[in-house]
């Protein structure tokens, strides 16, 4: 196998970002706005470390054996040693004698809480560049490292004294902080770091600056006196690394979940666009997968509506027009419906067919629909007003309404499914609506839907008439209608 094609896979297994599978842009941005929220997370769990830090170094008893109190001036004195240049005679005597005021722990700490309120700040603002998230875990592990120096200055012990410090496991917790991000580079990178700050300080202690390495193979002298066990110190090295690559793995793994997840949110929520939202939402709760020829019983009342003259007045518009004409109209409908509580079952081109009481079962359906046909009458003459106000013709809706038990369920040849409502309402809707030409009106329904909604609470507007025994084309028997807009 190719070694630039086992490099290539690694990369893209950890880092996430060469896949040929890439989601598209709309989900990225979905997970970059999940991702600028970990970063405030975690700019404000780094906050809580410092203040952790601050706490426990100003309230918990030090331990006996303190000799000197370790300022900032060391870290000077440490600059001067490694540089081979006397610092002091560059004319920056003074800054050491004012770092010298300046208590190690609390100043590094004092640093690090500035640098970690300006990252908050980026964070918030969503300003947080890959640079600035890869210097922000450089600057965590030389935080603890510089802490941990400064322990052997602190009790005046020579440097190998800092190796047996228990602050050492606070590494683990600033690498974990990355995995908050689902990002598996910035834990390895963040482990790398400290790795090498680690190995920074084991090669202090060995290069005798600091004091007397004091070098050991025996275990037992390593843990009872200032000895160096360097084999224990790859260890710990070793165990970072480790940690850090089953981390790296872990959110590896947990990205892409992420990606799917938020690939499938995203679809669904698209897709909620073509669907009614409790369709929707009943199809997410279904514990079994959804198939054709399943359904259950309603009581409802379906409600239709009929743009008038739209198919012989699209035949003079362009395209454009025509599809700026319907989607005005329903617009304007639609919402109406909504609020009132009514489900959109489908469109059908210039109609609508809405049902109350389907995909989401009520006790006042009938009112519901009643209330949403006199919400679409009033938003239907207040468009036709502002037609009027641009010189543009009146539109005229035909709208009807019936009630019935129906099936609601899916149906579809299995690979397309689509939940309706069948049944006599909906047939008797369909031609009463069609009767409202023959009745030169503009909204009816039967006198049984019409008594039905009464009894669930609706209160008509205004009188409305009522026109018995009428010939209905398709329909057996007499209906009795209730005209609700003439």
């Amino acid at each position: 196998m190719n070694p630039h094609s086992i490099v290539g896979r690694l990369r893209t297994w950890l880092m996430d970002d060469a896949r040929d599978d890439a989601p598209p842009a709309r989900v990225l941005e979905a997970i970059r706005a999940q991702q600028d929220r970990s970063e405030i997370l975690v700019s404000l769990a780094q906050l809580a470390a410092a203040a952790l830090f601050s706490t426990l170094y100003a309230t918990a008893p030090m331990a006996e054996g303190q000799v000197q109190a370790a300022t900032l001036a060391a870290a000077f004195d440490l600059l001067t040693v490694l540089s081979g240049v006397d610092l002091a005679a560059l004319g920056l005597a003074p800054l050491r004698e004012l770092l010298a005021n300046v208590e190690f722990v609390f100043g590094i700490l004092s640093i690090y809480t500035l640098a970690t309120l300006f990252r908050l700040f980026l964070a918030v603002r969503h300003r947080l560049t890959p640079l600035l998230l890869y210097g922000s875990a450089a600057i965590d592990m030389a935080l603890l490292m510089s802490v941990i120096w400064s322990f052997h200055i602190k009790y005046g012990q020579p440097a190998v004294f800092y190796l047996k410090a228990p602050t050492f496991v606070y590494v683990f917790i600033f690498v974990a902080l990355r995995a908050l991000r689902f990002e598996a580079r910035y834990v390895l990178f963040a482990g790398a770091m400290g790795v090498l700050g680690w190995l920074l300080l084991l090669l202090f202690v060995l290069s005798g600056i600091g004091g007397p390495a004091n070098r050991t193979r025996d275990f037992v002298e390593y843990l009872t006196s200032n000895a160096t066990l360097v084999g224990a110190e790859v260890d710990r090295m070793v165990a970072v690394l480790l940690v850090t690559l089953i981390l790296a793995l872990a959110i590896s793994r947990a990205r892409r979940l992420l990606v799917r997840a938020t690939a499938e949110r995203t679809a669904a929520q698209d897709l909620s666009r073509f669907l009614a939202p409790e369709v929707a939402e009943r199809i997410r709760r279904s514990e079994m997968k959804i198939a054709a020829g399943e359904g259950d019983l309603r009581d409802v009342t379906i409600l239709t509506t009929d743009l008038r003259g739209f198919t012989k007045l699209s035949t003079t518009m362009d395209p454009d027009s025509v599809m700026k004409l319907l989607q005005d109209y329903q617009s304007r409908v639609c919402p109406a419906i909504l609020a009132a509580g009514g489900s959109i079952d489908k469109y059908l081109g210039d109609g609508i067919l809405c049902s109350f009481g389907a995909a989401r079962p009520t006790e006042s359906y009938a009112a519901d629909a009643l209330r949403a046909a006199d919400a679409v009458m009033a938003a239907v003459e207040a468009w036709n007003a502002e037609r009027a106000a641009q010189d543009l013709p009146p539109m005229r809706v035909g709208m009807a309404l019936a009630s019935g038990r129906v099936v609601f369920g899916a149906v579809g040849d299995g690979d397309r499914l689509e939940y309706t409502v069948i049944g006599d309402a909906v047939n008797l809707t369909a031609k009463l609506e069609k009767h409202t030409k023959e009745e030169n009106v503009r909204a009816l329904c039967d006198v049984a839907t019409y008594a039905l909604a009464q009894r669930q609470g609706y209160v008509s507007p205004a009188e409305r008439q009522t026109r018995p025994a009428r010939r209905v084309a398709g329909v057996a028997a007499p209906v009795d209608l209730v005209i609700l807009a003439p």
